[in-house]
């Protein structure tokens, strides 16, 4: 997991670990420790945003390219209003 000014830049859990609660407790701290209130997503990756969509983000924005201009749509999300995980 990687944070940066209120934003998770990056979030991996090994898929033998999926189900076990460990990236809702991941997500859960940052959102207390350090204010996290936004996350990019691949629009390609349906699964990772309704992972972050059961943690309280929505959907705010939409770029059709990512940081590097590559065509792939990126989603980005914030925490909503009065969320706490």
């Amino acid at each position: 997991m990687g944070v940066e000014a209120e934003k998770i830049e990056m979030l991996f859990v090994d898929p033998a670990l999926f189900g076990c609660g460990l990236g809702r407790r991941l997500v859960g701290m940052t959102v207390w420790r350090w204010g996290v209130d936004s996350v990019d997503v691949d629009e390609q990756n349906p699964a990772a945003r309704a992972f972050y969509e059961r943690m309280g983000f929505r959907v705010a924005g939409r770029s059709g390219s990512d940081a590097q201009g590559n065509d792939f749509p990126i989603l980005h999300m914030r925490l909503a209003a009065g969320e706490e995980r």
